[in-house]
């Protein structure tokens, strides 16, 4: 199920071969006679090198449009409406979200061949990250001053949206394991409905591994549960923002977004943007503090935070990845079966990310974002 010209992000930083084949000629033809409006001769002008969907820029006669794919096994067209849903919310309070566009019977997602297909409006201004990979950290201190700021702009604009819990658990970014007042428990109960997860589990210790993990989160976890819920982002990467000049133009891939609270969003910035995970070999090199300060110096613009606040941001980096984490564990073990994958998932991100802030590096990071005040 694999090109050979195309390459996309690994989660080792080198470039591989995609699980999923990229979009293709034939296919787009067949697709786009859902969407009449899109007409004329078809162009692929630029395939995305992310890994978990399939994704292009493609030309329709004058107009140009973003088209995913995703495999029926992560997402359908119901688990694709949650996040579209909230897109458009979004869009209606004035956040620059590019427009999913409607098929011809209204709807904004259309199940073919084992897929299901979304297609979006470009995004407005400069794509100026496109090709760093997730874990890249963002040195330029204004771009994520810029970035805080709107995610601020984001959690206001969710403020009313009153949508229920996601049906979907591949490859989102939810937080029942990191609220429960017991977490073991609360992952040893989904196993009827996460059996893939269930039997990766089964094939090792996996109490004890995890109880460093437990231990860092039964220190704040009644702080955790009073949490107001609010739908969040999740992957808030500058590879998932446009911009126009210093300003930030739009914000794209809603796929990890779910019911959470605020402070996990922002670690989760802070998380993605703040540290080069793929040098650690570098030490302390790999810290960028003053970008974790400019995201929260801008976020704090908007949503101020006070100094309990600030130390719960912290308390949260080593552990706000672990739901997402067990989630792309459940996805390599169950739907890619790449046992490679699904144990660097384990090891490197769910265990590894949490367990380097025990070290040097991580603590000064800790200690930078536990200080403000």
């Amino acid at each position: 199920m694999t090109d050979g010209a195309h390459r996309v992000h690994g989660l080792a930083g080198k470039e591989v071969a995609p699980t999923w084949p990229p979009l293709g000629d034939a296919e787009l033809h067949l697709l786009l006679r859902a969407w009449p409006q899109l007409h004329g001769p078809v162009t692929i002008l630029w395939h995305s090198p992310r890994p978990f969907s399939v994704s292009a820029r493609v030309r329709c006669g004058s107009d140009e449009v973003f088209v995913k794919r995703h495999p029926l096994r992560v997402r359908d067209a119901m688990t694709l409406g949650e996040e579209q849903a909230f897109i458009a919310h979004l869009r209606s309070h004035g956040l620059p979200a590019p427009e999913v566009l409607l098929a011809a019977d209204g709807r904004g997602a259309i199940e073919q061949d084992g897929f299901v297909y979304e297609i979006h409006a470009l995004a407005a201004g400069e794509d100026r990250y496109r090709d760093c990979p997730s874990w890249t950290p963002l040195t330029d201190l204004e771009d994520a001053h810029a970035a805080g700021r709107m995610l601020a702009r984001l959690h206001n604009a969710a403020e009313d949206f009153a949508a229920p819990p996601r049906a979907a658990w591949l490859l989102v970014a939810r937080d029942e394991v990191l609220r429960a007042a017991d977490p073991l428990a609360a992952i040893a109960a989904m196993a009827p409905m996460r059996p893939a997860l269930a039997d990766f589990l089964r094939q090792r210790d996996w109490r004890s591994a995890l109880a460093p993990i437990v231990e860092r989160q039964q220190r704040i976890q009644p702080l955790l549960a009073q949490q107001r819920r609010l739908w969040t982002h999740n992957d808030w990467h500058a590879s998932n923002l446009f911009w126009r000049g210093d300003a930030l133009s739009a914000v794209l891939d809603f796929g990890l977004a779910a019911p959470t609270f605020a402070l996990y969003d922002l670690a989760t910035a802070i998380e993605r943007n703040a540290i080069a995970w793929l040098q650690l070999e570098r030490g302390a090199q790999a810290v960028h503090v003053a970008t974790a300060r400019a995201l929260i110096d801008g976020y704090s613009q908007l949503r101020a935070l006070d100094a309990a606040q600030c130390r719960l941001l912290a308390e949260l980096l080593p552990i706000v990845h672990v739901d997402f984490a067990l989630s792309e564990i459940e996805y390599f073990h169950g739907v890619t079966a790449s046992s490679a994958d699904a144990e660097l998932a384990w090891h490197t991100f769910l265990l590894g990310h949490a367990a380097w802030f025990d070290g040097a590096p991580g603590r000064m990071l800790f200690e930078a974002i536990a200080a403000i005040t």
